[in-house]
């Protein structure tokens, strides 16, 4: 299953939304990587292994089932996050861009991608609207904590 959605942080046309910084979203979204019980709240624990400027290593569990994964940040445009094969789990992987359309009108776009065929996506497509479902759900979730903890000024140190 391949899905993209996006979601706009500021909107020059809308003042009712409180703008953020694209440092103050970078932040969120490295923050979201690196402690991700902020933003998930049934992920029971998470365990940040090697690490060097740009990646992270993961390991997520979820009662009995464990996540590996690496994190790649690319300062302040995307955060990509790429699962292995591993068991029963499919490869896939989810990246995060900031967008910016025209200056000040920041978006974030989310782009999955579970590794499998078309025919596989075609099989499982009933499966597949709930997966669209709850990303989407689960990614206005991690932007509206990023506003909650920008608006509490928790990301206005920078963050790599």
């Amino acid at each position: 299953m391949k899905f993209s959605h996006s979601i706009d942080i500021n909107d020059p046309q809308n003042p009712s939304i409180t703008p953020l910084t694209r440092q103050q979203l970078w932040s969120g979204l490295v923050l979201r990587a690196k402690a991700p019980k902020l933003f998930m709240p049934h992920l029971e624990q998470c365990n940040l292994g090697e690490a060097t400027d740009n990646t992270v290593l993961r390991e997520l569990h979820y009662g009995d089932l464990v996540i590996r994964d690496c994190v790649t940040f690319h300062a302040l445009h995307q955060v990509h996050y790429a699962v292995p094969a591993q068991g029963e789990i499919a490869a896939s992987s989810l990246v995060m861009h900031i967008e910016e359309t025209q200056p000040g009108a920041l978006s974030v776009r989310f782009e999955y991608d579970d590794g499998f065929d078309a025919a596989t996506d075609a099989a499982n497509e009933m499966y597949n609207e709930y997966r669209r479902s709850a990303y989407f759900a689960a990614d206005t979730d991690t932007i509206e904590i990023i506003r909650g903890l920008a608006a509490q000024d928790e990301l206005a140190e920078p963050v790599t």
